[in-house]
């Protein structure tokens, strides 16, 4: 299964997840609150903060030729209107980073986490919430030189699920599952990726979603679909790409999102492992929206078995390949994650193609890590 020529193959991380101590973030002080729903605090996290060259090296010498991070606003506007030009310039020489070993960076402007100043004066429902993300926007652009692929916001449909409230727990239900969003943060979130898309002229931009593949009768399953997903690829039609997430699938019955099947294989979230939530949620997205092209930003599974890692990627592939061969136009695959990171709230489920040792970060890539770099380097899949 041949690959097309420039295929981006790549592994992907976030700001929180990985860098460590994100003190001035919403979650950060929900997880240091007493009584923090969460079981664990991102705390050091994989101290990515410091240690990134030594993940850029590890993405560069596995053989894959790209890399998905996350700038962190909390970092870049502690105080509203004030910007670090210390935390600008250690994301430009994250940016410098990629482009010195060959990688292409695909940058994500906000992945979950947003200001704790932001978050207490009502988050995305709060007032002018898309004029301060295109302000933020703005200050990010200069150090962007040299990046061809930029996400606007991660997964806004999950942000919108949850009404502007920080999602919480260690692994459980899917985003398919949560009640439909709040058509009021829907559009908030959608005006403020459109101001952030106007700032970012000139750059491939678009967002990416949390694609649930669901399945079901045809009417129940559409009319489940909307609110949740399909509406937000709507408002993708004129973007420039949109971000592909899938892991597993969402079957839809009367009363709703039904739960897993007690005899279905699953993984560490309780998630059910299905390897072709990508390569169908690849066609929906063609589908929905016809002519934009695809970039897959996340795909994985949260597995000790690394094994199993192996075995679902390589269905997660061949499915991927056969929507392409059926005319989706997909650029790249990212995998979730190349670091065992902080999973919002824990870090039992490891998703990561590299360990991390939680107590001295030391990096050790896995032999999924290096199968998917032959992959890869061979742009096919035997």
């Amino acid at each position: 299964m041949d690959f097309p020529e420039r295929f981006l193959w790549g592994a992907a991380g976030s700001a929180h997840q990985t860098e460590g101590n994100n003190v001035s973030s919403d979650l950060w002080a929900l997880e240091n609150s007493p009584g923090s729903p969460f079981s664990e605090r991102s705390g050091d996290a994989c101290d990515s903060y410091h240690r990134w060259p030594e993940d850029l090296d590890l993405v560069r010498d596995l053989g894959l030729n790209a890399y998905r991070f996350s700038v962190e606003w909390a970092r870049v506007e502690p105080v509203e209107g004030h910007f670090s030009l210390a935390a600008l310039g250690h994301y430009r020489r994250i940016v410098e980073g990629c482009l010195a070993r060959g990688l292409t960076p695909v940058v994500t402007l906000h992945h979950f986490t947003s200001p704790l100043w932001f978050q207490q004066d009502g988050g995305w429902l709060g007032s002018g919430a898309a004029d301060r993300f295109r302000a933020y926007t703005r200050a990010v652009v200069p150090i962007l030189d040299g990046v061809e692929w930029v996400c606007t916001l991660n997964e806004p449909n999950l942000l919108a699920m949850l009404s502007s409230r920080i999602s919480g727990g260690s692994g459980g239900g899917v985003a398919g599952e949560l009640p439909a969003p709040e058509q009021a943060a829907t559009d908030a979130l959608t005006a403020a990726h459109r101001a952030a898309r106007e700032e970012l002229a000139g750059k491939k931009s678009g967002w990416t979603i949390a694609n649930q593949n669901f399945q079901g009768p045809a009417e129940l399953r559409d009319a489940w679909a909307w609110p949740r997903e399909d509406q937000f690829l709507a408002a993708a039609v004129d973007d420039d790409f949109i971000g592909v997430q899938a892991y597993t699938r969402v079957i839809v019955g009367e009363d709703g999102a039904l739960p897993v099947a007690g005899d279905a294989r699953r993984t560490l979230t309780g998630w059910e492992f299905y390897p072709p939530a990508v390569g169908e949620a690849v066609r929906h997205t063609a589908a929905c929206a016809p002519g934009v092209p695809i970039l897959v930003t996340e795909n994985g599974i949260a597995t000790a078995d690394d094994a199993e890692r192996i075995e679902y990627t390589t269905g997660a592939l061949a499915g991927l390949h056969e929507a392409m061969t059926e005319g989706a136009d997909v650029r790249g695959y990212l995998h979730w994650s190349l670091l065992d990171n902080y999973e919002w709230g824990s870090y039992r489920p490891t998703f990561g193609l590299v360990s991390v040792d939680r107590d001295g970060f030391r990096r050790t890539a896995k032999p999924s890590a290096r199968w998917l770099g032959e992959v890869a380097r061979a742009n096919r899949l035997d």
